[in-house]
């Protein structure tokens, strides 16, 4: 995916931050050594292939320049706080961090290196494998994500802070973020924004209903599930963890929007049961928080065309649908 918050660079530069990483012995010589993965959507990684044969990935933040979404701000130094949270207090496979770099001396930004997983990326093969193969994966994704979400925070909220009791405060603060970033960009979202507010108003108790913070993936679609020999190996991208409601997770979205696909594998191997009434309205209120992102970030990362807007904004519609909203 083409976005402008893909922070490329020159050999050169890439040269003297692997050289920072793991020293003038393992700097790759000649042609051919690095190449990008392109199916990420925020952040460029770079496949590299060190001068000992060793395979690692570079991952790099943003350019500062570049304007991101409220929420994408400080992206890299929560995945990097993610990866160690899930290291240490789960057996859920995450990469090792080999080598963080935050002092932006080499680089206009934020970057890391991890070694490169030898697997097959799910959201790449999932369409090639038959049903019972790709049942028995979401299973283990939803194993996965209900121990990350076994983890218990403070506090809602970010995972650097500030924190807050209330959820309901959280999730409203996080929606009225991205509503904003919307309007400050004169995003077309099909709707009055201040409609949307109202939504979320009207349906906002839903929310009281979730006391304890749970560390949130909220970002882990098969897309960054890697997978090999019928097992999960590792789990990637881990930039926008939060502490909030384990049902705002990305596995749950199919169940009340059907375009992101039958959902009732994840949730088996997740133990979720049929969601109570409050569930499916506060399921309804994260679907409209992602078919927002969705449709206000095209003009944030400047898509060279328009066929995630095309496609996100009629889901925006049925979001609101499913909240009591219909276009007259």
């Amino acid at each position: 995916m083409e976005s402008i918050t893909k922070n490329r660079q020159s050999p050169e530069a890439l040269r003297a931050m692997v050289e920072r990483a793991y020293g003038t012995d393992r700097v790759p010589a000649g042609d051919g050594w690095a190449s990008e993965l392109g199916h990420g959507w925020f952040n460029v990684a770079y496949r590299i292939r060190l001068r000992d044969g060793a395979e690692v990935v570079l991952k790099i933040a943003p350019p500062p320049q570049v304007e991101v979404m409220t929420y994408e701000r400080g992206a890299m130094s929560t995945e990097l706080a993610t990866l160690e949270l899930l290291r240490t207090h789960t057996s859920v496979p995450v990469p090792t961090v080999d080598f963080a770099d935050q002092s932006h001396e080499l680089c206009d930004a934020d970057y890391f290196f991890m070694p490169y997983v030898d697997a097959d990326n799910l959201g790449i093969i999932a369409e090639t494998l038959p049903t019972v193969d790709r049942d028995a994966y979401m299973e283990q994704v939803g194993a996965a994500n209900r121990e990350i979400n076994s983890l218990r925070g403070a506090a809602f909220g970010p995972l650097a802070g500030p924190g807050d009791p209330s959820w309901r405060r959280v999730f409203t603060g996080m929606f009225e973020d991205v509503l904003r970033d919307g309007e400050r960009r004169s995003v077309d979202i099909g709707w009055d924004y201040d409609t949307v507010r109202a939504v979320l108003a009207e349906h906002a108790g839903t929310l009281d209903e979730v006391t304890e913070p749970r560390l949130v993936e909220w970002d882990l679609w098969d897309s960054n599930v890697m997978v090999r020999d019928g097992k999960l190996v590792c789990v990637i991208d881990h930039e926008r963890a939060f502490y909030g409601d384990p049902l705002i997770e990305a596995g749950f979205t199919g169940s009340q929007l059907a375009a992101f696909g039958d959902p009732a594998a994840f949730m088996r191997g997740y133990g979720q049961g049929e969601l109570t009434a409050t569930q499916q309205v506060r399921r309804n209120l994260y679907g409209l928080y992602l078919m927002l992102i969705m449709v206000i970030e095209t003009v944030f990362r400047a898509h060279a065309d328009t066929t995630q807007y095309d496609w996100a904004r009629p889901k925006l519609d049925e979001a609101m649908a499913s909240l009591g909203r219909t276009r007259r």
